[in-house]
């Protein structure tokens, strides 16, 4: 594969010749001489207090240091092992200003990120944690999986490395409250994660939103790109062109580049050129300090999230959806605990049902109805009833697809800021938070987000959505003996189908858009083996 890949061509004609960025160059240069020079010292003490054959390691990772493994093939497992390939680094640091070496000078200064942040832990765990929550420092393999299927249906369309330090604050949470609207996966450095927790935002694992740390740690969000190759890809590590077109074609990040420029974060950013990431900063720079299409200006904060987009290549499908509060992917991990409930419906302590029924073309579509009293009519940590009755009409839209649109009902609740949802049916149990009251959530609201995302996500078989909201308890038990009698058919229907009773399997490739090598073949008693897709 490597053999038919001249990645380096992407960067041909970025430069005019005779306009080259000089003091942009130099900064970087600088930059990766000083990470290298940091490195060394780290690791000469380090040897020093733990000898040689010290194991090395990052927690839960089956990758060895990730950037190092995923770019050269190399195996780090001990100290001793760093040696070599600093040396080898630090002597293909050429001094002279091209743009060739300077994505050199990049990949050297992420080789001597991934040494400074292996050492540093040493002495320490998963049960004796480097970094306290809510930073992240290395995110485990388990966590680069567990949104690999996001990845793949482009729920989470691309990914910012976000890093240095907004203009004020609020300017850090406005930018970051656009990206998670539009479902990027965000990955933080430096004070921009202080600036963020000042103003409350919610950021963590759970939010895919990862506040790495500070300086070297940005690394972190290298090493998680470059898993993906090796996990999602099938591209054997250290096949170096085929490694970084995977990076340029599969996973779409970008670099947001805060604040006044600081040469190491420079010289990183030209590895993140070096692997086809973007970088953008919001500094007013001369033409010798740009490259066109990979460092780019854009002072203007009302237009930087787009500018981003637009260069990464970054196609945002998801609609504007007029709620209050911020629809995204980001949210669908969000726990709200009894003290940050406004009320909550269903589960054991209320009636709550809910359902997806195919009707007829009498639907009225966009048609939004509450029946019974609203929120702001009861007490802080109140319960209260709730049915939801989604009516589907579509020319191509079948019973079988009645559950499944249904379950989707979990995943929309989900993605807003301030809901919780668990659970499905009969049994489902929904929160909304104190915050997302407070802002002018009401329940018409989960009628909205609900009409919105099947519109957009399910346009080939919905035409028409009509959403009916119950709070009435009264109503709502009523109702749920109606959603019971569907939901007593399809299990009926679900007992007897095997994979003999049917003359169609179905082949999935869904996931070749990050995973290129796979293909599940789809049973009634079989699912693909992301789980996520059902005969």
């Amino acid at each position: 594969m490597s053999e038919t890949i001249n990645f380096d061509q992407i960067f041909e004609g970025a430069i005019e010749p005779g306009s080259e960025p000089k003091k942009l160059f130099k900064e970087a240069y600088e930059g990766t001489i000083t990470a290298l020079s940091y490195a060394e010292i780290l690791l000469n003490q380090a040897i020093r207090k733990y000898g040689k054959s010290q194991p090395v390691s990052y927690p839960d990772t089956a990758y060895y240091l990730p950037v190092i493994r995923c770019l050269s093939g190399e195996e780090v497992r001990t100290l001793g092992d760093m040696v070599p390939i600093l040396n080898r680094m630090r002597a293909a640091v050429k001094e002279e200003k091209t743009f060739a070496n300077a994505r050199k000078w990049g990949e050297a200064t992420w080789y001597a990120a991934d040494i400074i942040e292996a050492v540093k832990y040493i002495e320490h765990s998963t049960e004796q944690p480097l970094y306290q929550t809510p930073w992240t420092g290395f995110i485990g393999d388990p966590v680069v999986r567990q949104y690999g299927t996001k990845m793949v249906d482009w729920t989470i369309p691309g990914e910012a490395v976000i890093l240095g330090r907004a203009k004020t604050s609020k300017d850090a949470k406005k930018l970051i409250d656009s990206l998670m609207a539009k479902g990027l996966m965000l990955f933080l450095c430096d004070e921009i994660i202080e600036q963020l927790m000042e103003e409350g935002v919610k950021l963590g694992v759970d939010y895919i939103a990862y506040p790495l740390g500070n300086f070297t740690q940005v690394v972190h969000a290298a090493n998680y790109a470059l898993r993906a190759g090796m996990m999602f890809g099938g591209i054997p590590a250290g096949n170096y062109d085929a490694q970084r077109d995977y990076q340029r074609r599969r996973v779409l990040a970008f670099i947001l580049y805060l604040g006044e420029h600081d040469m190491v974060k420079t010289a990183a950013a030209m590895g993140a050129i070096n692997v086809g990431f973007p970088v953008i900063t919001d500094q007013e720079l001369p033409a010798d300090k740009q490259i066109k299409d990979w460092f780019v200006s854009e002072p203007d904060y009302d237009k930087i999230v787009q500018t981003c987009l637009e260069v990464r290549g970054i196609k945002i499908t998801a609609i504007e959806i007029d709620v209050p509060i911020t629809i995204g992917p980001a949210f669908e991990g969000e726990s709200i605990r009894k003290k940050e409930m406004y009320v909550e419906f269903g589960g054991t302590k209320t009636p709550g049902f809910e359902l997806v029924r195919m009707g007829d073309d009498t639907i009225e579509d966009g048609k939004v109805e509450v029946i019974g009293p609203d929120i702001d009519s009861v007490e802080p940590g109140s319960r209260m009833a709730l049915g939801i009755v989604v009516d589907v009409y579509g020319r191509k839209m079948e019973e079988d697809f009645e559950p499944v649109l249904e379950r989707r009902i979990h995943y929309f609740t989900n993605y807003g800021e301030g809901l919780w949802h668990v659970a499905q049916r009969d049994i489902m149990w929904v929160r909304i938070s104190k915050d997302a009251f407070a802002k002018g959530f009401r329940l018409k609201h989960i009628g909205e987000i609900l009409f919105a995302k099947f519109k957009s996500e399910f346009s080939a078989i919905v035409d028409r959505v009509q959403v009916t909201i119950y709070s009435d308890e009264e109503k709502v038990k009523e109702m749920r003996e109606t959603a019971r009698g569907y939901y007593q058919k399809r299990d009926d229907r679900l007992k007897e189908l095997r994979d003999e009773k049917v003359d169609t399997f179905y082949s999935c490739t869904l996931c070749q858009s990050f995973a290129p090598t796979h293909v599940c073949v789809i049973a009634p008693e079989r699912v693909g083996l992301c789980g996520a897709v059902s005969w």
